[in-house]
């Protein structure tokens, strides 16, 4: 499997606004442009996972380079993910 870096690059963009919009849905201000990076692929990972155990279709779908990219089920991947980490630091 090979990608461009035109399209790793747009992936990137995608994932960090992905990532960013997840923090902000979650209530999270710390992190910067990576954090919103790997916010955005990890929201990518549990997104679609989560929508196929409540077998829940990909209502946007974008595909850079021959390569899908889940953007809705990405933010809510993302936004849970920052909600589950938020309840595990929280300080007792």
């Amino acid at each position: 499997m090979s990608i461009s870096l035109p399209a790793l690059l747009i992936l990137l963009v995608i994932a960090a606004v992905c990532g960013a919009i997840g923090q902000a849905i979650a209530g999270s201000v710390r992190g910067g442009l990576i954090v919103s990076i790997a916010l955005g692929f990890v929201g990518a990972l549990l997104g679609p996972w989560v929508a196929g155990k409540l077998k829940l279709p990909e209502p946007f779908m974008v595909v850079v380079g021959g390569h899908p990219f889940p953007v809705l089920w990405s933010i809510i991947g993302a936004a849970l993910f920052v909600a589950i980490i938020h309840l595990i630091s929280r300080r007792r």
